[in-house]
């Protein structure tokens, strides 16, 4: 038996043609759909990440924050009671300036000089005396400039002959009235480890 089909197969194929278009069209755009729901997926989880660091890591400038003002409260502290001791270790110093400062001048005082009076105004030593000669007066300006810890800056405010005694008695003396600073001694600087002891020569 012999079939013959009637249909137009031209335009049985051109429809073909049409719906497979379109179901590549559309498998196309779901595609594209899957591929950016993947990427909008992976992003999304990037930036979750990238969150997260970022809060960690303002959890950990806000800790490093607060130990860096503890320090610097510490340190301020430390500060304050270093002050306090000097404080203290001053106020001991200068509690104990007079007798430094009598003991000082017996010392530093040469022969042939006599102190008549002594006034501390502060840092300030006033002192008014007499002596046998220039020289020694010059020799009392010399100690307390190079020779005493506790004293510094001598200055001169002046000097003149005086004669005491009459007739064969005269003497002629030099009145003078000087100041000087006071100073504080620096510590002593502490002292060296001693040096490492020579190996003992091997025997022979």
């Amino acid at each position: 038996m012999i079939l013959i089909n009637l249909l137009p197969h031209r335009e049985a194929r051109r429809a073909q043609r049409k719906r497979a278009f379109f179901i590549g069209l559309g498998g196309s755009f779901a595609g594209g759909l899957l591929i950016a729901a993947l990427w909008y997926t992976g992003l999304q989880q990037v930036t979750a990440a990238q969150n997260e660091r970022n809060a960690f890591l303002r959890a950990e400038i806000a800790r490093l924050d607060a130990q860096i003002k503890d320090i610097a409260t510490l340190r301020q502290d430390i500060d304050a009671l270093k002050a306090r001791q000097r404080a203290v270790e001053d106020l001991q110093t200068d509690r104990n300036v007079p007798v430094y400062l009598l003991n000082e001048l017996t010392r530093q005082v040469p022969e042939g000089v006599y102190l008549t009076s002594i006034n501390q105004q502060g840092q300030t030593v006033s002192m008014r005396g007499i002596a046998q000669t220039n020289e020694r007066v010059s020799e009392l300006l010399r100690n307390t400039f190079y020779n005493s810890p506790w004293l510094e800056k001598p200055e001169l405010i002046e000097i003149k002959a005086v004669s005491q005694g009459t007739g064969r008695d005269a003497r002629r003396l030099f009145e003078f009235s000087m100041r000087v600073s006071l100073k504080r001694p620096q510590p002593p600087a502490a002292p060296a480890a001693p040096a490492r002891a020579a190996a003992p020569a091997k025997s022979s």
